[in-house]
């Protein structure tokens, strides 16, 4: 049997083609392990020298999120990268699966592609065909962001590669500077994955219709439908997030893939395993990245001089400075220095929200759930009904990543009991949640009551055939 390059031994089936190339799976038999093969197609050879600069630039881009990049080259007139091999489902059948996603599942995985894309920009690297075929759910949950294999086409390429008939992206998730043919930016590729987000969190495409032509058309003329439209249960601040992200000028939407992350991180509650999809426990990466988490936060010193914020006369001027500075901590990981500027900035206005709910997240994104738990818990008695919910959710999904799941379900049973009906989609999601975590803690016979009950009015609510009754059930049957 022949070995490509003399080392691999291709599967028997491609693991996937598109207008850029095509992937195959195959075995290493020098080192005896498995890897990824993807062969791109350049229409042009004026590329090869670009490819060969751009693959060397994503050489270097070592983040957890992205598979590693082993080798590339070319071989009898063909470009190779050769990455390693991800074991997990793509986002397409998750959504196909699962969606609408929890609100928790959602934040989760944006934050985790927003984290892959803030390392990719820093180094003006450019994806520019983000979608939910090209992003992987591994089975301990996290995300991989695979296929940057237009990031190496630059402007200058564009009308080349147009001219072949070749369409830079996929029509449903580009960016409406794409579409026409603009220079895309790092503000592209947040609008793509607003996209996925939106579809994630809805079930429905941000926009659709009867052929590409008419969806890029959209992309560029139509105004995008809030999310809540479909969900009512989606926070408010949430929902400007991802419409914000989906502007048609590149200008109005976040400065960068960091702010989409920091914006999405106070939503991750309310997470359990999607069916087979993922698994139960702790993986060693979750392990390594908690470990760090409070690594850094051990290590950082107390605020110097320079970032003390005290003052008799405490302005709305010097609360923005305190959380840009508490924000530049942050991308930094000091989250000690963050949390002390912020907790002296408290002292002197309690009465900003805004900074206490900075506080909150700073601790969260430590690993330090128990402070976070606090804070959210002093939010919640000062803020709105609307915004009190979402704190005392935030809450009890810090006492489960402290293991008191009964805390955690006192909060969330306490909350179901605010809501005006237990078939409101508030609620009919916070009962999910409570089953799923009654099932994850091992008391089977309440998530059986709660999710038997949920089913009904479910069926009731939404039919025996949609996506959320089918999630239910599937829950259900996992008891």
């Amino acid at each position: 049997m022949t070995l490509f390059l003399g080392r691999y031994q291709f599967d028997p089936i491609h693991l996937g083609r598109g207008g850029m190339g095509e992937v195959w799976g195959a075995e290493d038999t020098m080192l005896g392990r498995r890897v990824a093969i993807k062969f791109v197609r350049l229409p042009d050879a004026e590329l090869d020298k670009r490819f060969r600069r751009e693959a060397r630039a994503l050489s270097m881009l070592s983040h957890p999120g992205v598979p590693t990049l082993y080798d590339f080259g070319s071989t009898d007139g063909r470009h190779y990268m050769i990455m390693q091999f991800i074991h997990g489902h793509g986002l397409h059948d998750v959504i196909a699966e699962h969606a609408p996603l929890s609100i928790g599942w959602v934040a989760s995985i944006g934050a985790q592609i927003a984290a892959v894309l803030e390392a990719a920009h820093e180094q003006h690297i450019l994806h520019r065909d983000l979608k939910p075929s090209n992003l992987m759910l591994c089975p301990d949950g996290s995300i991989r962001v695979l296929d940057f294999g237009l990031a190496f086409m630059r402007e200058a390429e564009l009308t080349k590669v147009t001219r072949t008939g070749q369409q830079l992206g996929t029509a449903a998730y580009m960016s409406p500077e794409q579409v026409e043919c603009e220079p895309p930016s790092a503000r592209s590729d947040i609008y793509s994955l607003g996209c996925v987000l939106y579809e994630l969190l809805t079930g429905y495409p941000l926009f659709s219709g009867p052929s590409e032509y008419s969806v890029m058309s959209q992309h560029v003329r139509t105004p995008a439908t809030p999310a809540g439209r479909h969900r009512p249960d989606v926070p408010k601040s949430l929902d400007e997030l991802l419409m914000a992200m989906v502007e048609k000028d590149p200008a109005d939407r976040p400065a960068s893939a960091r702010e989409v992350h920091e914006r999405l991180m106070p939503y991750l509650s309310g997470i359990g395993p999607l069916g087979d999809m993922t698994r139960g426990g702790v993986s060693p990466l979750t392990l390594y990245s908690r470990a760090l988490s409070r690594t850094i936060f051990a290590g950082v010193s107390v605020p110097s001089s320079r970032t003390s914020v005290a003052r008799q006369d405490f302005s709305h001027g010097d609360v923005r400075r305190a959380r840009r500075e508490a924000q530049s901590l942050v991308r930094e990981s000091r989250y000690g220095e963050a949390a002390a500027l912020l907790e002296e900035a408290v002292a002197h206005a309690p009465e900003e929200l805004a900074l206490r709910e900075q506080l909150a997240e700073v601790w969260l994104t430590a690993g330090d759930y128990s402070r976070a738990a606090h804070e959210y818990r002093n939010l919640a008695a000062a803020a709105d009904s609307e915004q009190a919910f979402h704190y005392r959710l935030q809450e009890a999904a810090c006492h489960v990543h402290l293991g008191d799941t009964e805390s955690a379900l006192h909060l969330m049973n306490e909350l179901l009991a605010d809501c005006a009906a237990e078939d409101e989609p508030q609620a009919l999601e916070l009962r999910r949640q409570i089953g799923e975590l009654e099932r994850d803690a091992g008391l089977l016979d309440r998530a059986r009551r709660t999710l038997t009950a949920l089913l009904s009015d479910l069926e009731r609510t939404h039919g025996a055939d949609h996506a959320a009754t089918e999630r239910v059930r599937q829950l259900l049957a996992s008891c």
